[in-house]
């Protein structure tokens, strides 16, 4: 827990409930002080909380401590600057009525409080547009309310306009009919997707042009929602890791890591050296994995088809190391509260040096080709620009935020896994363009293969597992052979590892940016509540701020530099 931030927040709000939860400060505040609160936690200096990371509600319907209201907002804010992470707890007494919103203080709070209100059916007051965000406009009822079946799926039959959206959006830059015949020109509507191979998954831009200039852009999404948050209250802790492997399945494996670090740190659990640093390794891998395809497919929107495949055929080769690891190439499970499912294999060192060799080559002969050509330079460079402030307001994360340069990374910021005691850098951008995304990336690859290199010669042996019982499964000679291990085999299995009662959140610098897992626990083996933070959500809520004044081409390599994954964006 860091004390400093829990003495700097009492002493701002002496009059309202703090309390700490893991490595935040948990304020609970009522409807009406929340402006105040969330005003002062932004703007004065000595807080200075400027990245909402994420809103969402909880339905304490069925929890089985009683509590003052049925319904709770949380948000959760950090300063970055400071590695200081706050939760402000609103009750909601009616849900119709709701609270204040947050969109005047952070841009991210658009996005984030839809969600909450698609979700729950929670009121924003004051929200410039809340309406359905994950769930389609036809949809009837709040699915995360507890009262909601899980069995109740629902159809859309007739897709929504977006005119009334699009037009407002139109208004809002001073754009309307009037303006348009005095340049004697007329706006087009064009939607690009949501099938559409540019997309890169399933996602609806619908954009005003004039000519091929971009007007206004409205967005679309959760074409891919599949209420993953709603599964995972029905299964039990280590049930939900194949779960998460479907959130980035281009760092397949950083999604399980991720998650069994937040279970652990409510747990108390230390796993074990060797696990911290196959977990390091892995993971880092996947960021290299995950690089690859971002860096390939944006070139290939560009026309730049060579370098698919010097980045892409390696990507395709390590996949041999991960198959052979795991059993699986894409989504393998491979995490377990607690540990690893097993221990590399004999020779797995050999086999990794042979992969980071062939990507650095891969890497290499790309930037041959990038670095000086003036296509790329004249497509990339000071086009769909994001300032550091708007990035910081929109909440974005990872290598989106450090483009814009804010030099943000929760590995060195709140390094867990030994972080601290490995030699990288953190590259930065300048202008937050197009160029400065593709160019971090490339530069983090070499930054992950330095670390892998590093915890390959630092790798203790022992164990990859905890030998407490409660948490991981017993030997198999003690289940067959004792009464004791038998028990407690069945028990893991079958009513899941668990967890205290609270709520608590706790993040991981994923490939994407911070993915933060926000839980509420009611002392039994199943999550009461289990919230992803996905980086790419609220990167692509302000993907409208980027295009918006450049060329419709521009807004298909600019969708590609902030790596949207479908799987992540809409669970």
């Amino acid at each position: 827990m860091n004390t400093t931030a829990l003495e700097l927040i009492q002493a701002a709000f002496p009059d309202v409930p703090c309390t700490s939860s893991i490595d935040a400060v948990v304020l609970t505040v009522q409807p009406e002080q929340l402006e105040t609160t969330l005003s002062r936690l932004k703007n004065d200096p000595t807080l200075n909380f400027g990245l909402l990371l994420d809103v969402t509600g909880v339905d304490f319907l069925e929890y089985p401590t009683p509590q003052a209201t049925r319904f709770l907002v949380v948000y959760t804010i950090r300063n970055w600057e400071k590695n200081m992470l706050v939760e402000v707890r609103v009750p909601v007494a009616d849900p119709a009525v709701g609270i204040p919103t947050a969109t005047k203080f952070w841009d991210s709070a658009n996005w984030g409080e839809r969600e909450t209100y698609d979700q729950y059916g929670i009121v924003f007051q004051g929200h410039p547009d809340l309406r359905r965000i994950l769930n389609h406009w036809q949809f009837q009822g709040h699915p995360l309310r507890k009262d909601y079946a899980i069995e109740n799926g629902q159809i859309c039959y007739e897709s929504d306009s977006l005119e009334k959206e699009i037009k407002d959006r139109l208004a809002s830059k001073g754009v309307n009919k009037t303006t348009m015949e005095e340049i004697n020109t007329e706006i087009m509507y064009l939607n690009l997707g949501p099938s559409h191979p540019a997309t890169h998954g399933a996602i609806r831009i619908l954009t005003a042009l004039d000519g091929e200039t971009i007007l206004a852009n409205v967005n679309e999404i959760g074409y891919l929602h599949r209420g993953f948050e709603k599964t995972a209250e029905n299964r039990t802790y280590n049930q939900v890791i194949p779960l998460t492997d479907r959130l980035n399945y281009c760092s397949a494996l950083m999604n399980n890591i991720a998650y069994a670090k937040a279970v652990e740190s409510w747990l108390g659990v230390e796993i074990t050296e060797r696990a911290k640093f196959m977990r390091v390794i892995l993971s880092e891998f996947f960021r290299v994995q995950d690089h690859l395809v971002c860096i390939a497919a944006n070139l290939v929107d560009m026309g730049g088809l060579t370098n698919y495949w010097y980045l892409y055929n390696e990507k395709e080769a390590s996949y041999d190391l991960i198959s052979r690891l795991t059993g699986a190439r894409l989504t393998s499970s491979f995490t377990r509260i607690g540990g690893m499912y097993r221990d590399f294999y004999e020779g797995w060192e050999a086999d990794m040096e042979t992969h980071l060799h062939g990507i650095e080559k891969g890497v290499s002969d790309s930037l041959k080709l990038v670095l000086k050509n003036r296509i790329v330079h004249d497509r990339t460079q000071n086009v769909c620009v994001m300032p550091a402030d708007k990035a910081l307001s929109y909440g974005y994360t990872g290598p989106c935020l450090r483009a814009s340069g804010v030099p943000f990374d929760l590995r060195k910021d709140n390094p867990y896994y030994h972080y601290e005691t490995f030699d990288f850098t953190i590259p930065l951008g300048s202008k937050g363009d197009i160029y400065d995304r593709i160019m971090i990336r490339y530069e983090e690859i070499f930054q992950s293969i330095s670390i892998i290199r590093q915890a390959m010669k630092m790798m203790p042996a022992g164990p990859v597992f905890v030998s407490d019982n409660h948490v991981a499964l017993p030997p198999k000679a003690e289940v067959y052979k004792n009464i004791e291990g038998l028990a407690s085999h069945f028990k893991l299995i079958f009513e899941g590892v668990k967890a205290p009662a609270g709520e608590w959140y706790d993040s991981f610098e994923a490939a994407n940016g911070e993915l933060g897992f926000y839980f509420v626990s009611d002392g039994s083996g199943r999550p009461y509540k289990c919230k992803v933070r996905p980086p790419c959500f609220y990167m692509m809520s302000g993907f409208h701020e980027m295009v918006e004044g450049e060329m419709i081409a521009d807004a298909v390599i600019n969708l590609g530099s902030i790596n949207i994954i479908g799987g992540e964006l809409d669970r």
